[in-house]
C-alpha cells in the first residue's frame, strides 16, 4: 500500500479471504496503536491530570492553571518521564486493543457489505461498522484505561501496572477492572462511527475524478487521519471526562454512582464547561496521534500484501 518513499498507497485489487483479511488488520492495528501511544501519551498524561484535578477551596488557586502548567510542575516534580507516566498500561495491551478495534471494524464492514467491495459502503454502512467495533473494543478499553488513568493522576501510589492492577482486584474483585464501563461504551460507540465515517468520507473528498484511495499520498492520509481523531473527540470528550473521574474516584468511598450521575454533579459544581475540562490537549493530541495511527495501519496491511 506504501512504496519505499512513502507517496502513494498502493492497494491489492483482489480482496483477501476473511481469515487471512482479520489477520492482517490484527497485525496493522497493533503497529498503528504502537505509533499512537509514542505520540499521543504525553497529551493525554496532561489530559487526565487536568480531568481528574479537584475543584479548589474557595480562596485557593487550582492545582493547575493549564495544559502549559501541567507539564511545568510535572517535568519540575518527575523529569520528562513524568508526561509518559502510565504509559506501561497501554503498551502491554495495545496490540488487543487496537487489533481488535480494527479486525472488529473490518468484519463489521464485510458483514453489512455482503460481499461488496469497501469503495461502494455507505457512509452509514461504515458509521454502523464503527459502532460494532466500539462496543468491541470496550471490553479492552476499560480495564487498560483504568489502570492507566490511575497511573497518570495517583503518581506514587502504585509501583507499576501490574501493582495497580493487583490492588484493584485485590479491592474489588475482577469486577472493578470494568469500573466505568457504561462511560466506555458511551464513548466508544457514537465515537468509532464518527471515527471511521470522518477517515472514509475524508479520503473520498480528495479522491481525483476517476480515481480511487489508492491513489491518495501520505500526506492526504494524515489528513484524513487527523479529521477522523478530532471528529471522534470533539463530540465525545464529555464521556471521556466522566470516565475518567469514575476511574480515578474513591474505592472505598466513591462519589459518582455512574456516568449519568458523573455528568449530573459535574455540570452541578461546575456548570457545563466543566464537562470540557481538558479538551485543550486533548484535541491537540487527537490530530497527530490519530493520523499516525491510521497511516500506520494502512502502509502496514500495505507491506502484507
Amino acid at each position: 500500500m506504501a512504496d519505499h518513499k512513502g507517496e502513494k498507497v498502493v492497494a491489492n485489487s483482489t480482496a483477501p479471504p476473511p481469515t487471512l483479511a482479520v489477520a492482517k488488520e490484527l497485525f496493522a492495528g497493533t503497529v498503528g496503536g504502537t505509533a499512537q501511544i509514542c505520540v499521543g501519551h504525553p497529551f493525554d498524561t496532561v489530559k487526565v491530570k487536568l480531568q481528574s484535578m479537584k475543584k479548589p477551596l474557595p480562596g485557593q488557586p487550582p492545582m493547575y492553571t493549564g495544559a502549559v502548567d501541567v507539564v511545568r510542575q510535572v517535568v519540575a516534580r518527575e523529569g520528562v518521564r513524568g508526561l509518559f507516566a502510565g504509559i506501561q498500561a497501554p503498551l502491554p495491551f495495545v496490540a488487543v486493543f487496537n487489533a481488535t478495534l480494527f479486525a472488529a471494524n473490518g468484519t463489521m464492514r464485510r458483514v453489512l457489505g455482503k460481499g461488496r467491495p469497501e469503495e461502494q459502503l455507505s457512509l452509514a454502512e461504515i458509521g454502523a461498522a464503527g459502532v460494532g467495533a466500539g462496543a468491541a473494543v470496550s471490553f479492552v478499553a476499560c480495564p487498560t484505561e483504568l489502570v492507566k488513568c490511575r497511573l497518570q493522576a495517583q503518581p506514587g501510589v502504585f509501583n507499576g501496572a501490574i501493582d495497580c492492577t493487583r490492588q484493584v482486584v485485590a479491592n474489588r474483585g475482577m469486577s472493578g477492572l470494568f469500573t466505568g464501563m457504561q462511560a466506555t461504551m458511551i464513548r466508544e460507540m457514537p465515537g468509532n462511527a464518527l471515527y471511521f465515517m470522518a477517515y472514509v468520507g475524508t479520503q473520498r473528498s480528495m479522491i481525483p475524478e476517476g480515481g480511487s484511495v489508492k491513489d491518495l499520498n501520505s500526506g492526504q492520509l494524515l489528513i484524513a487521519g487527523g479529521m477522523a481523531g478530532l471528529a471522534f473527540w470533539l463530540p465525545c470528550y464529555p464521556m471521556d471526562l466522566c470516565k475518567t473521574l469514575i476511574q480515578t474516584d474513591s474505592e472505598t468511598n466513591p462519589k459518582y454512582r455512574g456516568f449519568f450521575d458523573c455528568v449530573r454533579k459535574v455540570v452541578k459544581s461546575e456548570g457545563v464547561r466543566g464537562l470540557y475540562k481538558g479538551i485543550g490537549p486533548c484535541l491537540a493530541r487527537a490530530f497527530p496521534a490519530n493520523a499516525v495511527t491510521l497511516l500506520a495501519y494502512e502502509y502496514t496491511k500495505g507491506l502484507l500484501g
